[in-house]
């Protein structure tokens, strides 16, 4: 196993005034002090561009810059670190729901170990896809509570044996002459603290509505509030909530028995509170609050605590360790005050059952936990190099390792008259002969090499074929294009189906596009003139979509032509018609049912939502492929297309199986559009998470991709992977593939518009 040595944790640190600040920096002093050898260094989310950080920050990233989160990437990839300890908290991070940290994670090479110090049951859609793209990359993760795991089984259905429960730290608390701070303060009776950053959920409020009754028993009793406002609460609203308290508490006629610590203090400062408590409160609002640091502090100085009873509480304060009272409730407040005042014995046995629960928070011990857990990703993530690993097993989530554009098998499966259809493992089939459905797809393969800048004579060659093929379907006696062809080159029909018709025009149009030969673009571009006015009389939305998508490249070289934007609005208003015609709130989608390229659809309309400058036809993409992208998600988070073995129709159960490429391919497709059109980075996300389906990221966690041959096998069943490389399938990964590649280095003209609607997809095992 390779040693521990150096470890850089993200998040954010002082100055910044917050939890996990604090947290961040006592878990560094911590592993240091549990090995000296140890080499800590700090990579800190800065809300402020005057923050003096200590020595210990090797990096300052501004969170609301996207631009630097791949810089640390670099920066953790030649820092020689031998694990990344992410410290995570929606809020700290840029983006919709912290969305800019993926642009990190996704480029880092070294194990990930990630830190959850929020874990919703119920996430939005944004939370829970950056949470989900996390977890999936992260080695390990740590919780904090057995609420935390339950939740990320549950709802994030990530494999128990990638958690690992690690209390929160906290500081040893001395029982030091409590005498001194309580003679500052003016405090001659009971010492009740509450402590931590101020907000409206923290509930202070009902604390001092109590102080009049326990007062009153209680002469000398005192409520000490210690911290400053929230920095968010202070920048939007200033002082208004702790001026809101001073005024509660001067109205209540408990002025006298209130003090306010205004600032936020020191962990040596602290303790001495802490020591010199009787009682601590924490009266939050928020019942689903999974951690707290306050809670934590207030538990391991031995003291009794009361609390409402959010999640965290009900677990820290079982057994006897606390006392829960009802949320908004002062009189329950005060009641659990004067109990505990008027049992010393019962108050300090609640203390001791406290402290000794405690014993194994403090940092010593949890520093210990984390360099155990630290060690064991490490073990496992030194395989990740080596292979792909697939999600929720024992494995790492394998680094992302794109394969290289590999030609062999798509040289097999092409002739001097086009690309056969099947193949029998990696051997073409040429009894099933030839179509102008996959020749099209292989033309369209073509396009995107060119624009990847993939040149050689091979590909001009194959393009060639392709084309001629295509050009040699289109039946001039019908204005449509014949699809099969035998082996001996005859054709087998008069005209194909509806769709071939549409590959055969998207194929074109991106030929027209960019193609860089003059004959081959003239050729295209005079056939897609030519064929695409039979497309109007098509019935089939697949088709429609298809025609938009060739419409769309080829306005891209041929902006005038007033008959081809023509076709593209038709088509796309026809999607936006069937869409309202089968809308509804837990169906927004085009048709009754879910079969084959859904996410072409969608696509489709974003496309001519931009290409046509209607942002409704953008927003019913965007909106109808978050949906889709929900239902494509299987079990741990992975990619699980409609399956072709009786895809699914409404209110019948979703085919799992047979998955096929195809669909793959279209959701990629899809996504990156939607990538580019938003702006929102949590489409690539999404994009990604389709394309790991050819590399093993499917729910039978078998790579469909063969890295030998570079095709690609026919399809996902439920008990094996289909061996045959045929021309659809591998076409579906080559395509892919060339996206994928071509995302940072493709010039469009797509520009980004106004989109109402981004909620991207919700996972869901369903």
């Amino acid at each position: 196993m390779r040693p521990l040595t150096k470890i850089a944790i993200l998040g954010s640190f002082p100055p910044r005034q917050c939890g996990i600040a604090t947290f961040s920096s006592d878990l560094g002093r911590a592993l240091i002090d549990s090995n000296d050898q140890l080499t800590v260094e700090s990579i800190a989310m800065s809300d402020r561009a005057d923050y003096t950080y200590s020595s210990q920050v090797g990096m300052e990233v501004p969170a609301l810059d996207h631009s630097c989160y791949e810089h640390a990437a670099r920066f953790v990839n030649r820092g020689s670190y031998d694990i990344l300890s992410i410290q995570h908290e929606y809020g700290i991070f840029g983006g919709d729901s912290g969305a800019y940290l993926l642009s990190m994670i996704r480029n880092v090479n070294i194990p990930i170990v990630t830190t959850l110090h929020t874990v919703l049951e119920k996430p939005s859609a944004s939370q829970r896809v950056v949470l989900d793209e996390l977890l999936m990359r992260s080695t390990r993760i740590v919780v904090m509570s057995q609420k935390a795991v339950g939740f990320l089984t549950q709802v994030h259905k990530v494999s128990l044996d990638k958690i690992v429960m690690i209390p929160h730290g906290i500081p040893v608390v001395p029982h030091s002459d409590r005498d001194e701070v309580r003679q500052r303060l003016g405090i001659s009776g009971p010492f009740i603290l509450t402590f931590g950053l101020l907000s409206p959920d923290k509930g202070i409020q009902y604390v001092i509505s109590a102080m009049p009754q326990i007062v009153a028993e209680h002469p000398g009793a005192c409520y000490v509030v210690v911290g400053a406002t929230h920095p968010h609460v202070r920048k939007s609203a200033g002082e208004a909530y702790r001026e809101s308290l001073v005024k509660l508490a001067e109205d209540a006629g408990a002025a006298d028995c209130v003090r306010f610590i205004d600032r936020f203090v020191s962990s040596e400062e602290l303790v001495g509170y802490l020591s010199a408590m009787d009682i601590y409160v924490t009266p939050y609002l928020n019942p689903h609050q999974i951690t707290s640091g306050t809670l934590a502090y207030s538990v391991g100085a031995g003291k009794a605590v009361i609390s409402t009873p959010y999640w965290y509480a009900e677990e820290l304060l079982a057994e006897g360790r606390g006392l829960l009272v009802p949320f908004r409730d002062s009189t329950a407040i005060a009641e659990a005050v004067l109990q505990l005042q008027g049992d010393a014995v019962g108050r300090e046995e609640m203390g001791r059952r406290a402290s000794e629960f405690g014993q194994h928070m403090l940092w010593p011990e949890v520093g210990r936990q984390y360099i155990n857990c630290f060690r064991d990703a490490i073990a496992e993530g030194s395989l990740v190099a080596k292979k792909t690993a697939v999600y929720g097993s024992t494995q790492s989530v394998r680094l992302r390792m794109t394969p290289d554009l590999k030609l062999t098998h798509l040289f097999d499966l092409s002739d001097d008259t086009g690309i056969l259809q099947h193949a029998t493992f990696t051997v073409p089939n040429r009894s099933e002969g030839y179509c102008v459905d996959d020749n099209a797809r292989a033309l369209l393969l073509t396009a995107f090499l060119e624009t990847l800048g993939v040149l050689s004579e091979e590909r001009t060659l194959l393009q060639s074929r392709y084309l001629s093929f295509v050009l040699d379907a289109y039946n001039a006696e019908t204005g449509r294009f014949r699809n099969f062809m035998s082996y001996d080159r005859r054709w087998l029909e008069d005209s194909g189906s509806e769709d071939s018709q549409g590959r055969a025009l998207w194929s074109l149009g991106a030929i027209a596009n960019r193609c860089t030969d003059r004959g081959r673009r003239e050729v295209a571009k005079s056939l897609f003139e030519l064929s695409a006015p039979g497309l109007f009389a098509s019935t089939s939305p697949r088709t429609w979509a298809y025609a938009i998508l060739g419409g769309c490249e080829y306005l891209l070289s041929f902006p005038q032509e007033l008959k081809i934007q023509s076709l593209v609005e038709i088509m796309a208003e026809r999607l936006m018609t069937q869409y309202e015609a089968s809308y509804s709130l837990d169906w927004p989608w085009f048709e009754q049912s879910l079969c084959y390229a859904n996410a072409r659809l969608s696509q489709a309309l974003i496309a001519a939502g931009v290409a046509l400058s209607r942002n409704a036809m953008v927003e019913v993409g965007v909106a109808s492929l978050t949906w889709l992208m929900k239902l494509q998600t299987g079990p741990e988070g992975v990619f699980c297309p409609i399956g072709s073995n009786g895809f699914y129709a409404r209110f019948q159960t979703q085919a799992r199986f047979d998955q096929q490429p195809i669909e793959a391919w279209a959701s990629l497709s899809a996504c990156l559009l939607a990538d580019r059109v938003t702006g929102n980075p949590l489409w690539l996300g999404e994009a990604n998470r389709s394309f790991d389906w050819f590399l093993g990221l499917n729910m039978r966690s078998e790579p469909l991709y063969d890295k030998v041959s570079g095709g690609c096998h026919d399809g996902l069943h439920i008990d094996r992977v289909n061996r045959n490389q045929g021309a659809e399938s591998t076409l579906s990964f080559l395509c892919a593939l060339a996206e994928i590649k071509a995302k940072e280095r493709v010039s469009t003209s797509y520009a980004t518009v106004s989109v109402a609607h981004q909620t991207l997809p919700l996972r869901s095992s369903a």
